[in-house]
């Protein structure tokens, strides 16, 4: 089938692109700028020359109208993940408004299916129990989760009226080749970089950006054609998450972890710096509060339609931090023993 997918130049979404591409299906990408195809799909596998591309953004209706013209499906991966409060506006036009325009195209030009990637955020805060696919869309108090659950209210609509909308949960997700090191992976880079002594206490779900794009794969292949399904992973505490690092690169890696509700009012200072300060400041009200409020996931039904749990975890940080060593983004020593024996 003919799928348009949003966002294609971007982590989720290209490694999503590279498994549309092994399945077989012809792919459109909507793109802002058609340079950045190639240098993010080659190295995927995926030869460029076999992806059609048309300029435009998602916050422009006749830009999206024209992408999903003749299009039989709809991946809808765009969108601004960020904790930097410098982004907020865009994040707003983008996210909400930007996912109102795909959908209400899609249906428009009766596509067969549309999966909208939201994220685990958008369900927080929830109670005490488990995150589940019937979860009620939260209220997060943070400018980039609230976005998303706006998002997420818009599918949901179109879920209700009865259209052909499945809705993915993805988790926080790491892996090789994230073309523009969204929050995840600069995490992962600066707390080899030494620049994250302090951790909140507290967790959050973890996935491989591969087992994503593997899920939204099977959603556009299976019988279903509306529901909700939590992206594979698992919940991971700060404190496994940094010994976890620690075991695949061998380093000691010093931090301290403190009560995310005590952090939290750093976390906001520091925003209120981040609008004077040109360098990006670790310290992010969001991710403190995520640590915060985020609980485990009941993958049960996503394992059940891909047939097979995620990666461990070990696996996913290893390749992440091997790539941002391969990729030149962390020197052999920062990398640890993940970068492989020397050459």
């Amino acid at each position: 089938m003919r799928v348009l997918v949003t966002g294609g130049t971007g982590f989720v979404g290209s490694h999503t692109v590279a498994a549309l591409h092994r399945d077989g299906h012809r792919i459109r990408l909507l793109a802002r700028d058609p340079a950045r195809v190639r240098p993010v799909l080659a190295p995927l596998g995926v030869d460029p020359e076999q992806v059609e591309v048309t300029c435009g953004d998602v916050t422009d209706p006749d830009d999206v109208a024209a992408a999903v013209a003749g299009c039989d499906a709809v991946l809808h991966a765009a969108g601004v993940y960020s904790f930097d409060p410098r982004r907020h506006r865009r994040m707003r036009a983008v996210n909400v408004r930007g996912t109102e325009l795909v959908l209400a195209a899609a249906r428009a030009a009766a596509v067969d299916r549309v999966v909208h990637v939201s994220t685990f955020g958008a369900l927080l805060p929830c109670g005490a129990g488990p995150v589940t696919p019937d979860t009620p869309v939260g209220a997060p108090r943070e400018t980039y989760l609230a976005s998303k659950a706006a998002a997420d209210a818009v599918a949901r609509r179109h879920q209700g009226e009865g259209a052909p909308v499945l809705i993915s949960y993805p988790p926080a997700v790491l892996g090789p080749h994230d073309p523009h090191l969204g929050d995840q992976t600069t995490r992962i880079r600066n707390a080899l970089r030494g620049l994250m002594p302090i951790w909140p206490r507290g967790g959050f779900p973890v996935g491989d950006v591969r087992d994503l794009a593997r899920l939204h794969a099977a959603l556009l292949a299976s019988k279903p054609r509306s529901g909700r399904y939590l992206g594979p992973g698992a919940y991971v505490d700060t404190g496994a998450l940094l010994d976890t690092l620690r075991a695949v690169t061998g380093r000691r890696l010093p931090a301290v972890r403190l009560p995310a509700a005590a952090m939290l009012p750093v976390g906001v200072l520091a925003g209120l710096a981040q609008h004077v300060v040109p360098v990006h400041i670790p310290a992010e009200y969001g991710a403190i509060y995520t640590c915060r409020v985020a609980r485990p996931m009941d993958t049960h039904a996503t394992d059940e339609l891909l047939g097979r749990p995620a990666r461990p975890l070990g696996e996913t940080l290893a390749d992440t931090v091997r790539w941002l060593h391969a990729a030149g983004h962390l020197s052999r020593r920062l990398a640890g023993r993940a970068a492989g024996p020397p050459p």
